[in-house]
Parts: structure tokens; sequence; C-alpha cells
């Protein structure tokens, strides 16, 4: 989670810049001569504002640069023979938001007012080289405020560009792995398993045909691969997705329940609540919980039946599975890898996991799914 610290540093540096600009340029000119036109008070209030307009620079350049250029006319108006320290920060900051040519039209602007201001209070009176030297400095410093924006402003467009980049390439590497690993497990895994598939169901049809008993290991067997055929199915499928096909969920629940019936469980689905969209992965975790759940019935529960609950709440999705299996209310869960995997998915949503015999016998997976619906 950010702190904001950044942020912070930030809005700190514009105090501190706006607080000694005030300062400086309110003692220049309490220290300073200017014209007796009355108008002292409004002219240190214009030094004042000008310096702390620059509070802002960063939220409203455009807004600033208006600010200190009229104060900046305004104190000269009143006879304070002051350089126009804030405007050029403003400028500064104008040009590195991207505010270029506002930036010009408003320099331009106060170039031919700041001459107008000056002989209406009497000041520089001193010769015309002097107003054309006086002049020529200020468009030098105005132009050295303007470069320096732009330059930092060019400098972090160059990084952001590169961090782009950067990001682009590592999802193409990103995704080149993921097919590639698609390939291996597709060259390495997917003959072999159909293999022992094959070999299983076509030993199974053969003992059947003779009439002769079937296994309970070789039954195991056959379902084993098919289900290793289509989870390896599933899993190159979600290696290969380009985002374009929808993920399994909730919709293909009633497919898993119906895949467990086949294997000889008495399975049943409940749906209760109001049902209503939730989030994408919340989804996916709940087919992930059921899934994980009765692959585990079918393979070490010894059930008979199993009983999934889905229930849709105002603020929460509440999976249950139960079995009435072999398991004893004494005794304690060993956790496997896939009980690992659906506590790690449901913790990273916020959410709650109880995995644990039940009282009567078998087991339970509960599981709740925060869900957020605020529009």
């Amino acid at each position: 989670m950010s702190t904001g610290r950044p942020g912070v540093r930030a809005g700190a540096r514009d105090w501190a810049i706006a607080g000694c600009v005030a300062a400086i340029l309110l003692v220049t000119g309490l220290s300073g001569e200017h014209s007796a036109a009355n108008l002292d008070l409004l002219g240190y209030a214009l030094l004042t504002a000008s310096g702390l307009a620059l509070i802002a620079r960063r939220r409203a350049p455009v807004p600033v640069l208006a600010v200190t250029g009229l104060c900046a006319v305004g104190y000269q108006a009143a006879g304070f023979d002051m350089p126009a320290v804030a405007f050029l920060f403003a400028v500064y900051a104008a040009v590195r938001a991207g505010h270029r040519i506002v930036t010009v039209a408003a320099s331009v602007t106060l170039l031919a007012a700041l001459p107008l201001a000056a002989m209406a209070s009497g000041l520089h009176d001193t010769g015309e080289a002097f107003a054309q030297a006086r002049g020529a400095l200020e468009v030098a410093w105005l132009i050295a405020a303007g470069a320096a924006g732009e330059a930092l402003r060019q400098a972090e467009q160059r990084a952001d560009e590169a961090e782009r980049t950067r990001e682009e390439a590592a999802r193409h590497r990103a995704n080149e792995e993921r097919l590639h690993i698609a390939r291996e497990l597709h060259d390495s895994l997917t003959h072999q398993i159909s293999v022992i598939k094959v070999q299983a169901e076509v030993t199974v049809h053969v003992a059947r045909k003779r009439g002769e008993q079937v296994p309970e290991a070789l039954l195991a067997i056959r379902e084993a691969g098919r289900e290793a055929a289509r989870e390896l199915r599933a899993t190159l499928e979600a290696l290969r997705d380009d985002g374009t096909n929808p993920p399994y969920g909730l919709d293909h629940v009633p497919t898993l329940v119906e895949r467990a019936q086949t294997t000889g469980l008495d399975a049943k689905l409940t749906i209760g609540g109001q049902r209503h969209a939730v989030p994408a992965a919340v989804d996916r975790t709940a087919y992930r919980i059921v899934q994980e759940s009765l692959t585990n019935i079918a393979r070490h529960a010894a059930a008979a039946t199993a009983s999934v609950w889905i229930d849709y709440r105002p603020d929460a999705l509440v999976i249950r599975v139960d079995d009435d299996g072999g398991a004893a209310p004494d005794t304690d869960p060993v956790p496997g890898v896939g009980l690992l995997g659906m506590r790690e998915r449901v913790t990273a949503l916020g959410g709650r996991l109880r995995a644990a015999p039940r009282s009567e016998g078998g087991f339970s997976v509960h599981a709740e799914l925060p869900v957020d619906r605020t529009p």
C-alpha cells in the first residue's frame, strides 16, 4: 500500500520554495527604495502574494503564471522596482507541464506591461539605454526559465517512454515464456497421459466385454487419466490464452458436479441467494475451490455423497462442499498441496477458509469470499 510520501515531499518543497521567494521579495521590498506613491501596503501584499502563489504551481501552473504576472505588474505600478522572480518560477513550472504557447504569450504580455507599469509609477528614469539593458536581461531570464522547464519535461517524457518500453518488453518475454511452457507441457505430457488414458480405457472395455471383474485400481487409473487430460487441456488453454477466452468460473460448476456423478458419487449442487455478478478473481477462485474439493473427495474420501452449496450474499460469496467420507471428527486434516492452494487463493482475496472433519463424519470445506459491489 502506498504511503503517499513522494507527494508529501513534493508538497513540502513547494511550500518551502514559495515561502522563500515570498520572504526574499518582501525583505528586499522593505529594505529597498521605491517611489512614494502611498501604495506601500498594496505593494507589500502583492510581493507576498506573488511568492505564495507558487505553492500551487504543480497543480495549477497556468493560473499561477497569470497570478504571478499580474502581481509583478501590480507591484511595479505601486512603485516597487523588483524583478519578477516568482514569475520566472511560474514560467518554469508551466513549460514543464507542457503549456508552452500559453507561457510564451504570458511572457510577451508581461514584457510589454512591465515598462508601462514602471513609467506610471515614476520608476526607470535613468534613460533609454538602461531600459533596453534591463529589458534584454528580463528576456534572457525568461528564456532560461523556459528552457530549464522544457529540458526537464523532455527528460521526464524520455524516462516515461523508457519505462513503458521496459514494461512492454517484459510482457513480451512473459508471453514468449508462457507459450514455451505450453509447448513443453504439450510435447512432454500430453502424449504420455493420452497413452495411459487410452490403455486404461481399452483394458476396462476388454475386461467388461469378456465378462471379467474390473479391478477398482484400474477404474481409478482410467478416471485419473481422464481427469489429468482435462486438467492438462485447461492448463494449456490458460497458458495460451490471449485474454479473448473466458476463464473457468461459477458457470462451469454444474459441469464439475455432473462430472463427479459419472464416477459414482452422489453429488448435488444447491445455489442460494439472489445471483449477482462477482469479480473475476472471486469467480475463478470459487470454481477452483469446488473443483479441488470434489477431486479430493473422489481420490481420498471414500465418500458416497457430496453436497455443493453456493450462497450469493450481498457482501460475500459462500462456498461449502461436504461429503460423508471416512474423516473422523477427532482427526486433524493433513494439509496437502490442493488445500494449501485453496487457502492461498482465499486469503489473497481477503476471505476465510475452513477445511475440517464434520462432527457427523465426513469432511467439509467452507469458504467466504468478500464481494465489493460498490459501483
